[in-house]
Formats: C-alpha cells, structure tokens, sequence
C-alpha cells in the first residue's frame, strides 16, 4: 500500500471548496484537513495550533476541528493508546496490538475474534511521522494535507460520490471493520490514498461528537475538488440536494423527464 502524498492547498482553495461543499451539499458539519508531520516542530509551526492538555482519542481530535472549528496538533503521547496511534502511523502494528486482547469480551467474542479484527485494520506506515494536525478546510493553516474528512448523511454523501465518479468513472470499494472505524476512513486513506468512506463507530460518536445520521468520507484533497467539480455538473443536470421525495405512487415518466430531458431510459 502508498501511503498518500501531501497536497499543495492554498487557503483560497479551502475557502471555495468548503463554500462549494456548503452550497451544494448543505452540510451541517464542517470539512477538515489532515496532516501529518515528519518532525514535531513543523507540526507546532503551525498558526494557531492548539496542544491537548488532556489525554484524548484521535475521534476528540478530530471532533475538535470539526465541531468546533479549532487547529489543533498532537503526538502519540496525547493519546490514549496504540488503537489510535497506529491507525495514524504514530505507533507500531507490534504483537501487543495485533492480538488486541483488551477487546476480547468486549467488542468480540473471543481473543481469536479480537485479534483477527487488528489483523483486519487498515493503519497509515510506522515510521514516516512523528506528529499529526487537523483544522477547517476553509481556515488555510494546514497547507499540505494528506487528506480531507467530510461528514455527511446518507444523502448528501450519495452525491458527494456520484461527483467523484462524475468524470473519470470508476467503482469504489470499501469495508467494514466495525469497531475502531477510524481505521475504514483515515487509516484507509493515509495508508493507500484511495477515497475511504465508513460509517462512523461508538466511540466515534460517543467521543467524537459524530451525529447519527452521519457517515464520513476521507479523500486526498485534489480527488475532494475533482467530486465538488462533478457536483456542480450534476447541479446543473437537476440532480441535487435536498433530493425532494417525488411519491411512490405517482406516474414517474415526468420526474424522470426532468434530469434526463427526453433520452431514452
């Protein structure tokens, strides 16, 4: 797997796609950024960044930013264990993590179940980085981002990915490893730079602030913009958010008409 490359992202860049995002899409959760860092002073170099004072999962982290609009960097030692920290690379995939013995009894039946769950996991290399940093898409402090997290419902996240399909067809593919989803949308997309959507887990939700009726994509930011370009093109074909219920016993010849404008379908 490769890991993703940094990309290039001015704050003007941020601006328009969070405001395109916001336009198209309604979304009640702000896009982030995230980047990691070879060295821990690049990471606090960043403009305005926040360091925790507490202990936290990566899920706080990130709901950090995406709630509440902060920058905010850590270190392996600001969180609370190697679930988190080898999702992002900060920690090793060591013997201890892959027999994931804590979850048995827990999440998984036995220890067997608990360790081929880690086994399962999709998490960023060891040894690239040493620091990590989210913030707002649209706040241009994190210049380099590997990816971009977007929050979304079932509905508008539909579209988000028809827009990325838009040009350039082609089916993705993802999976469900169930606890620690994390590793389904960052891990996955640090550690092969494909999209990578999940649907968001417990403590995701019970830590990290994440809605219930939200799943998350993580994509590198020029595939980000690539989707919102598609948007627009579906926007202007009719199809877009909020999609209105049309009935499920109306006569459906003129709903179609509308998006397909007289093909044959």
């Amino acid at each position: 797997m490769t890991p993703a490359a940094p990309t290039a992202l001015s704050a003007a860049d941020g601006t328009a796609l969070t405001d395109a995002l916001m336009r198209l899409l309604r979304l009640k959760t702000t896009p982030i950024v995230m980047q990691m860092f070879a060295s821990v002073a690049e990471m606090e170099a960043v403009p305005r960044i926040r360091r925790p004072s507490h202990v936290h999962t990566t899920d706080q982290i990130v709901g950090q930013a995406a709630r509440l609009g902060f920058t905010v960097g850590i270190t392996v030692d600001d969180l609370v264990g190697p679930q988190c920290s080898a999702v992002l690379g900060l920690s090793p995939r060591d013997a201890a993590f892959e027999r994931g013995e804590d979850f048995a009894g827990v999440w998984f039946d036995t220890v067997e179940d608990a360790s081929a769950h880690q086994k399962a996991m999709h998490t960023a290399p060891y040894g690239r980085w040493t620091a990590m940093a989210v913030s707002p898409l649209n706040s241009g402090r994190l210049t380099a981002p590997q990816i971009a997290l977007v929050y979304a419902n079932p509905a508008q996240m539909i579209l988000l990915i028809n827009g990325l399909q838009h040009s350039g067809y082609r089916k993705l593919e993802w999976g469900a490893v169930g606890e620690s989803a994390c590793a389904d949308s960052w891990g996955r997309a640090l550690a092969t730079g494909e999209p990578s959507l999940s649907i968001p887990c417990f403590p995701e939700r019970r830590y990290g602030g994440v809605a219930d009726d939200e799943l998350l994509l993580a994509l590198q930011p020029a595939d980000l913009a690539k989707a919102v370009a598609g948007l627009e093109r579906l926007s202007a074909n009719g199809l877009r958010y909020p999609i209105p219920p049309y009935g499920v016993q109306m006569d459906v010849r003129a709903g179609m008409q509308r998006s397909y404008s007289g093909k044959k379908v």
